[in-house]
């Protein structure tokens, strides 16, 4: 369940924002206009799914000229306020800590998160595609940015593949 605090943090959330750094799992944390989202560490079938599109995807995103980064990435241009996804399709000369856009970015859906609230924080970075995999209901939506908002598309206009492919690609375990 959701929690916010107003005011000053209390030490024990302090405590727990440290122990978070310290382990690692704070790199999957999002700001979302200066709020922070705590974000559990993944599941096998979500780190499975990502190894899939990495293997996938790469040298189609190569071919095409884009750099694949199938790793999470700091999308916006501030620490106050930014998205983690799951992995992402990069033009050349991408680098750095954050990335205002990216061609694509890769959602992968795990219980109770966030992925399809983050649409309009994308449409507003010009991020061209979105590829939402969710391992669970085993579904595959691929989105294009269109007039500021993104529909469903049926082959991407960046790499050559489209969802229904991808689906019957993935071994869904």
């Amino acid at each position: 369940m959701p929690t916010l605090i107003l005011g000053d943090p209390p030490p024990e959330l302090e405590r727990l924002r440290e122990q978070r750094r310290i382990s690692g799992l704070d790199r999957m944390d999002e700001v979302w206009d200066g709020v922070v989202h705590m974000v559990p560490a993944v599941s096998y079938r979500h780190a499975d799914i990502g190894q899939q599109l990495a293997e996938l995807l790469g040298p189609i995103a190569r071919a095409a000229g884009l750099e694949p980064i199938m790793q999470q990435f700091n999308l916006g241009g501030s620490i106050e306020d930014y998205r983690v996804p799951d992995g992402g399709l990069h033009r050349p000369g991408a680098g750095g800590l954050w990335h205002p856009t990216a061609a694509m970015v890769v959602e992968i859906v795990s219980p109770g998160d966030e992925s399809w609230q983050k649409l309009g924080f994308y449409a507003d970075h010009h991020v061209d595609e979105v590829l939402i995999v969710d391992p669970e209901q085993r579904t595959v939506h691929w989105l294009a940015l269109t007039d500021g908002r993104y529909d469903e598309i049926q082959r991407s206009s960046l790499i050559e593949l489209g969802p229904a492919e991808l689906h019957e690609r993935l071994v869904w375990r």
